[in-house]
């Protein structure tokens, strides 16, 4: 997949994850108002774009945070 390939959602997730929230709930919120998702499904997607090339070239440093935050997790289990 190319940097091209990177849908529309994906780069507002990507850009939603990049900003800092004061809690959960508010987070959540946001992404049903913002994003018209699940806070389930902005998960998932999430995630998946964690493993996407086109993601990590799209904005490295967000998607290499948020995958040292994911091993961090891993880790810990």
């Amino acid at each position: 997949m190319s940097l091209s390939e990177l849908s529309e959602r994906d780069r507002s997730v990507l850009a939603f994850e990049r900003r800092s929230w004061t809690g959960a709930g508010a987070k959540e919120r946001a992404i049903r108002e913002e994003l018209g998702l699940t806070p389930t499904r902005y998960y998932q997607l999430l995630n998946a774009l964690l493993d996407d090339e086109a993601a990590l070239a799209f904005d490295p440093v967000t998607v290499n945070r948020l995958r040292r935050v994911r091993e961090a997790r891993r880790g810990r289990r």
